[in-house]
């Protein structure tokens, strides 16, 4: 696993430019959000969304960063249009997809999780262009990672690339569930 400091892609475009070239390859990347540690990969990918879903031990939906709110707006249903305005933020959208069948292998019900951390590594999926695969960076059941330190093996042993931004201080995000008229708080 390769370790990059989040400043070397604030000022480095090579390294950037890597880092956004293993995102749509299908690379496994371990990488700060504006709340905690994610684990993540080209979520077009179901072999590589496999794989981490099998080292995480979680059978639960993950979450995707959406490439911008106009993917959004082509790919799901945004019933709750003034809940966009909240991205970049510390908040996960759920709505529901266009396709049931989209991203399957992501989560494999009719609904999608939708993250836009206010965040570089947001930047850089915009880059790239893909759906890309954020869960926090744990074993399911597990603390979340705050601090690269505190990584598994496992999932340690599995990324292809670390984004190292020291230890994070933000809770989780909020999770939003907005496949109904009404939406619902899932976790504040």
């Amino acid at each position: 696993m390769e370790t990059v400091k989040l400043d070397e892609l604030i000022r480095d475009e090579k390294k950037r430019k890597t880092i956004v070239e293993a995102m749509v390859t299908g690379k496994i990347l371990i990488y700060p959000t504006d709340t905690i540690y994610g684990i993540g990969c080209n979520a077009m990918d179901s072999d590589v969304v496999d794989r981490i879903r099998k080292v995480k031990g979680s059978e639960h939906p993950f979450s995707i960063i959406a490439p911008s709110k106009g993917w959004i707006k082509q790919m799901l249903y945004v019933n709750h249009p003034d809940f966009l305005k909240r991205l970049p933020g510390h908040y996960t959208l759920v709505f529901k997809k266009r396709n049931p069948d989209f991203l399957s292998s992501v989560s494999g019900s009719e609904s999608l999780g939708i993250r836009i951390p206010k965040h570089i590594v947001s930047e850089m999926v915009n880059e790239a262009a893909v759906p890309f695969v954020t869960t926090s960076a744990n074993i399911s059941g597990q603390e979340v990672i705050k601090s690269p330190g505190d990584l598994p093996n496992q999932i340690r042993e599995i990324a292809d690339f670390l984004i190292d931004a020291g230890e994070l201080k933000n809770p989780p995000s909020k999770v939003i569930d907005l496949t109904s008229d009404e939406p619902k708080v899932l976790r504040e």
